[in-house]
Formats: structure tokens, sequence, C-alpha cells
């Protein structure tokens, strides 16, 4: 199998002896999409052939090749379901291929030519999928280097970014001391057309021209070449927009000269998901309603319990129950001589006593019960001795 012609490979051609490329489903500048078949696990794939500048030399070239594959080795690990599944990057003619899963959709590009400037609403949409695709990859350290219509798949549900066959073309300084820009005229960061070297920012400027394309149907300025678009941003005249309505204030954002005064990621993404879900870019997004669940009843610590006093002289700590009262009773005295009636009863209170009345006084003296013989021994000491010199309990 000999070399194949610099610019275009053919129809039929078996790529590392597995894909065998069918038909072409899209150009560009740098490369060709095809329809391909893995005779290996029987399966459609796209494979994407990579043309690099014909003024680059043999050594660079082999660089960029090895870094191509590199790069797209680290794509294949960036999971997102809106950037492209790679499955192979193959080094084959002095070029890089690289295998990606065929989607059944048509690119941002055709659907504008198709059916005209999109709705505001689904384009915000479109962008935060892209958006995060780009976010994905860039917390690998890749960037994308080519964000532009006809690398944004659109199916029903699902907007995919792809192509990234100049993900490892950018960026090096053998590159930038060539004068080599690569990119899509109208799509390509002001700093890129003056050199620098390319970063997420630029990326996310080419975000806001892609965008901006859909919603007005048309390209930034209408230029097309970059020099020109540049000379027009430059100009100071604003960015005249007919269709953008709440998506505005994003594309303002996201096209601004300077990279430091863009709108970064994190906050284009929010205001992508404000206009998609209805709103505007500078509201919070209204939060579904919900039904407030009833809320449990306050549960209060219960008191501290007080300890028990150890002293007996004080009642106890916790309430005692009241005593029945005693019922009154009424003393009668007995008859005078002189009187022909009883007396009067003179009613007398019964006497309460409290329950620790008494407790601290001395106790009673022990009286101990002996045998019949110590009670016989205190009778014939009470008949001997007299009172006065009884023992203390004789005399209770």
């Amino acid at each position: 199998m000999g070399k194949l012609p610099p610019m275009r490979a053919p129809s039929g051609y078996q790529l590392a002896a597995r894909y065998r490329l069918l038909q072409p489903v899209g150009r560009g500048g740098m490369g060709t999409v095809w329809r391909a078949r893995d005779e290996l696990l029987d399966r459609d794939v796209a494979v994407k052939e990579v043309r690099l500048p014909l003024v680059l030399d043999e050594d660079l070239r082999a660089e960029l090749c090895a870094r191509t594959e590199r790069e797209g080795r680290a794509t294949a690990m960036v999971a997102h379901p809106s950037v492209i599944t790679v499955f192979d990057v193959i080094t084959e003619d002095d070029r890089p291929w690289i295998v990606m899963e065929l989607l059944k959709a048509e690119s941002l590009e055709e659907l504008v030519k198709n059916s005209g400037p999109q709705d505001p609403q689904r384009v915000a949409e479109i962008g935060r999928q892209v958006l995060g695709a780009l976010r994905a990859v860039h917390a690998k350290g890749i960037l994308h280097r080519d964000v532009k219509p006809s690398n944004v798949l659109v199916t029903e549900d699902r907007a995919v970014l792809t192509d990234f066959g100049l993900a490892a073309l950018e960026g090096d300084v053998s590159i930038t001391q060539a004068g080599i820009v690569l990119g899509s005229a109208g799509y390509i960061a002001p700093e890129r057309v003056l050199g620098d070297k390319a970063s997420p920012a630029a990326d996310l400027w080419s975000l806001g021209a892609t965008l901006y394309t859909a919603v007005e149907g048309r390209g930034l300025h209408g230029r097309r070449t970059a020099a020109a678009a540049l000379a027009a941003l430059t100009s100071g005249a604003p960015i005249p927009m007919e269709r953008a309505g709440p998506l505005a204030p994003v594309l303002r954002g996201l096209l601004q000269i300077d990279p430091d005064a863009r709108l970064d990621a994190v906050r284009a993404a929010l205001m992508l998901a404000r206009v998609a879900a209805g709103g505007s870019a500078e509201e919070p997004i209204a939060a579904p309603h919900r039904t407030p669940r009833p809320s449990a009843p306050p549960v209060f610590p219960s008191p501290a319990r007080k300890p028990q006093h150890r002293g007996q002289h004080r009642a106890e700590a916790r309430p005692q129950p009241r005593p029945a009262p005693r019922p009154m009773q009424l003393p009668v005295y007995p008859r005078e001589p002189h009187h022909t009636g009883e007396m009067a009863a003179v009613p007398v209170p019964a006497q309460r006593r409290r329950p620790s009345e008494g407790v601290h006084r001395k106790p009673a003296e022990f009286e101990v019960v002996g045998s019949p013989f110590s009670r016989a021994f205190d009778n014939f000491l009470k008949m001997v001795l007299p009172r006065r010199f009884w023992p203390r309990r004789f005399r209770r």
C-alpha cells in the first residue's frame, strides 16, 4: 500500500488495515470527515483526516503528529455527554487520523442555513451544553482552538462539540514563530490574531461568536477574514444584535476584546442556564414550586433535675402529698359544783406536724427489753431505792 496524495485520501481507502473510508460527510480548512466502517468491530464510525499546512518542514510535521496523538488520547479520557467520543488516534501517511463516534445529527451551521436564525432560548441551551464540554476538556489541560458552528453537532436533545483535530496544533512556540494561525476566520479570538497563545478565554470568545451566528443568522460583522473581523471589533462600533433578546448580555460578555474583561466560564454557564430556562440573563432562575413539608414540633430540652438535698433537717425537693385534715377535737371540762349545766366546749385547733419537724432533735434513749430476770431486778430497784435515785428509764 503506497502513500496517499498529500491533499485528500480516496474513497475506499483502508486506514490502519481496519477502517474503510466510505464517503465524506464534511470538509473544512484543516481536513475531511469521513463516514467509515470499522471492519474489526463491524460498526460505523467517523474518521477525521487532518491535513497539516504544506509550509511545515518534516521535523515540525512529525512533532505535531506526535502531539496530536497524545492530545487525542487525552481527549478520549474526557467523559462528558457533549464531548465527541474518540475511539482511536492513528498516524499514517505522515499525518494524524482521528476515529470518533458517528452521530446522526446536523451541524449548527447546517441548522442555521436550512432553518434560519434560531430561538434565543434554544441557542442558550446549545451554548450551555457546549460550554460544559469546553470546561471538561479545559480541566484536562486541553484547548479546542476551533469552536465554530460546523463543529457543533445538534440532535433533538443533545449538542456535541466535535473535531478536536486542532487541539494539539496551536500554542506551540515553533508554530507562532512560523506565523501560522490555525482556525476559521470570524471565530478566532482577537488575541490569537495578534499572535498570542491560545487560552481557555480564547475558546470562550469562539463560543460567543458561534452563538451569535446561531441566533442572528449571520457571522460576526459579516467579515470573511479574521483580520477584517478584528478591525471591525477594534473600531469601537457596537456589535449589532437584532434577534439575541435575553441572550445579548451573554454575547457581549463573551465577545470582549480584552481576555481579562471577558466573561468567565462559571458566570457564562449561569447566565446561559437562566436564558435556557426562559428567564433573563441577569435574573436568578425561578426555583420550582414545592409544597412545604409539615415541620415537626419544636423539641425543648427538659429542665435539669435538682439533686436531692443531703441534709435530713430539710424537706425533700419533691412535693409531698398533703395529709388529710384531722377532725377537730373539743375538750370537755368537768362540772363545777356551783354550776347547774355543762361548760361550753371551747374548740382547740389540732396541731399539725410538718414532715420534717423534729427530725433534727436528739432521739430518745433506746429501751432495752431484757429477760424476765432483768425485769424483776428493775422492779426490785423501784421498791428499794427512793424515786429520786431511779434511773431515767424508770421515770417515763
